[in-house]
């Protein structure tokens, strides 16, 4: 029986110890800089001559990785994929698929560190805010799974006289997930891990400034045995990659966080009908904002205070969970 879900604490880099141990990953991370990575459609690993480059933003002259780029055609062929595995995937039982989560999340806290490294290096994370990000990624996993186990169940309906009413959530088919630069492993793995453990395929198309640490959760999915084309990795510019995964008519939903200019397309190239589209596609659009903090005459001043200048300057302001 699972343990309750419970909150990843985050790394206390005051001692020594996890000091040394971050020091080590940089420097595992940084002797992998400079390798080709490949766009993988149903498993198929990909290599085009056209290339993204993920840059170090604290060293412009210094390339992270090198990212083979999509096409428009790669696009098609990875929806095709998903639908074709969709079929037999959303037939998988949901204490399966969950049990796909658990076991990358897993493998995410060996690498905990490592992954951080990766954000520290190819997004200027500062190391608790990219420790942050991979404890929030983990707990997307940990809670999803378990949410799957009981959403999973049949449902609770109203009885009625007469009648035998039954109620169970299904999955609704491929789904496109664009997630943004600034939580480049939080955001991806949330929205991506919830789709599939729902039992639908996913085409994800990482923010082109963090394919890298994209590709890291592809290999974690990949290493707890995620079957192939249920996650299909595809890194390319949005005006090519972007719009023919919305548009595509075998596209059940997208899953999207970035800027309002971006989502508004997405909204207004989803609610069109294409050719062979036999559905409305649903949208979740987050397009940033910022959060309000109220304090009462109960609070603490000084926490209080302490607490709005890390929200809303942690990581320079530029995420939609600042203050």
């Amino acid at each position: 029986m699972l343990p309750e879900f419970a909150p990843t604490s985050l790394t206390d880099f005051s001692k020594n110890e996890n000091r040394q141990a971050m020091l080590s990953a940089l420097d595992k991370v940084q002797s992998l800089f400079g390798q080709n990575y490949p766009l993988v459609i149903g498993g198929e690993e990909i290599h085009t001559d056209d290339k993204i480059t993920s840059i170090n933003p604290a060293k412009t002259d210094e390339a992270v990785a090198y990212f083979s780029k999509g096409t428009k055609e790669h696009a098609e062929k990875a929806i095709t994929v998903a639908d074709q595995v969709f079929q037999h995937w959303s037939r998988v039982a949901p204490e399966e698929r969950a049990r796909y989560l658990l076991k990358a999340a897993a493998i995410m806290k060996r690498r905990r560190l490592e992954l951080a490294a990766w954000m520290v290096f190819e997004v200027s994370k500062n190391w608790v805010e990219a420790d942050a990000d991979v404890a929030e990624a983990i707990d997307f996993l940990e809670f999803y799974a378990r949410e799957m186990m009981r959403y999973g169940q049949p449902q609770p309906v109203t009885p009625y006289p007469g009648e035998e009413n039954e109620l169970y959530y299904i999955p609704l088919g491929v789904g496109a997930v664009i997630p943004p630069w600034n939580f480049p492993l939080a955001i991806l793995c949330g929205m991506t891990s919830a789709a599939i453990v729902a039992g639908n395929t996913v085409v994800l198309k990482p923010a082109s400034t963090a394919p890298a640490i994209g590709y890291q959760f592809y290999r974690i999915m990949k290493d707890a045995g995620l079957p192939d084309g249920v996650l299909n990795f595809l890194p390319g510019p949005g005006s090519k990659i972007g719009d023919t995964i919305v548009q595509h008519p075998r596209t059940r939903f997208i899953a999207f966080t970035g800027s309002k200019e971006v989502g508004l397309r997405i909204h207004e190239l989803a609610s069109r009908l294409s050719e062979g589209q036999i559905w409305l596609k649903r949208t979740i659009l987050e397009m940033g904002g910022k959060d309000f903090i109220v304090v009462d005459d109960t609070a603490d001043l000084d926490d209080a205070a302490q607490g709005i200048v890390t929200s809303a300057y942690g990581f320079e302001g530029q995420k939609c969970s600042a203050c």
